[in-house]
């Protein structure tokens, strides 16, 4: 895909230390855009931004502490790029975890705190930036794990989850609460500059399969792709001039794809954004 020069427009990359957000940072650098880091590790984070540095010596990057999974991590963050970029371009809520056990800083179960509640928390605080933009755009990275869900558990976006072991199938429904995510703010952003997407960016060998025991990793990785190849479609999400226009789609491979029958349903996610809201403290309507 050729991907337009970006200088003078604004991405922020969650996760952006290793994996698909740091294939996809290097990718953005590359054409110029002004990327920003975030990452839960600073010193990763930090490691991250000099090796696109250090590749593209005119690449302009900037770094940001940020944690997924705490609340005051995300508020701190969020007020800090609010700061610094009145009018932010795109984000891009790249970040997430699988097979994780045990609950954040809140008291939420942890994946669902990584990989839905603190990037839906993020979004909201960062919407006043990107309605500055001239066309501000939200893009989750999501999985076609999602496909999997029959039904979600609602009691897992609570402080008394009725487990805290992370399963695949936990992974697969915080990978269909991204793509229920992405359709809600559409309706609610109907009007305006901004526009939302999700996508599956295929089966990657990245860092997202950090908590499963070495050999599985290795296993697993030997049937994924590279993390390069899985940022070509976040990277078309984040930059095709014609999705400037369109909102609420789901991509594969840098095409329009089918989703979950579950990813449709207005009532699914509008529980999923109230349920949301009461979970973070989001500023936001119900």
């Amino acid at each position: 895909m050729p991907v337009p020069d970006l200088l003078g427009r604004s991405f922020l990359v969650t996760g952006a230390n290793s994996g698909i957000g740091f294939a996809l940072s290097e990718a953005l650098a590359a054409r110029r855009a002004t990327v920003i880091l975030a990452g839960r590790s600073v010193e990763r984070t930090a490691a991250a931004e000099a090796a696109i540095r250090s590749a593209h010596p005119h690449a302009t990057t900037e770094l940001l502490p940020l944690d997924l999974a705490d609340w005051s991590s995300v508020r701190r963050a969020a007020g800090e790029i609010r700061q610094r970029h009145p009018s932010l371009d795109v984000l891009v809520n790249n970040a997430g975890v699988a097979g994780t056990r045990g609950v954040s800083a809140d008291g939420y179960h942890l994946t669902y705190a990584t990989n839905h509640l603190g990037p839906f928390l993020f979004t909201q605080l960062l919407l006043p930036s990107l309605r500055s933009a001239p066309q501000g755009r939200i893009v989750n990275v999501s999985s076609v794990a999602h496909r999997s869900v029959k039904e979600l558990d609602w009691s897992l976006l609570t402080t008394t989850p009725s487990r805290v072991n992370g399963t695949f199938q936990d992974y697969a429904a915080t990978k269909l609460m991204n793509i229920l995510h992405a359709n809600e703010l559409t309706r609610r952003l109907a009007g305006s500059r901004v526009t939302t997407c999700a996508l599956h960016p295929g089966g990657v060998a990245s860092n997202i399969w950090r908590a499963l025991p070495a050999p599985l990793q290795w296993l697993i990785k030997l049937f994924l792709i590279s993390n390069e190849e899985g940022a070509r479609t976040p990277l078309f999400c984040a930059t095709a001039p014609e999705l400037g226009t369109v909102s609420g789609r789901y991509y594969v491979k840098e095409r329009e794809a089918p989703t979950n029958p579950l990813a449709h349903q207005a009532g699914l996610a509008g529980e999923l954004w109230r349920r949301s809201l009461e979970a973070t403290g989001a500023p936001g309507e119900v």
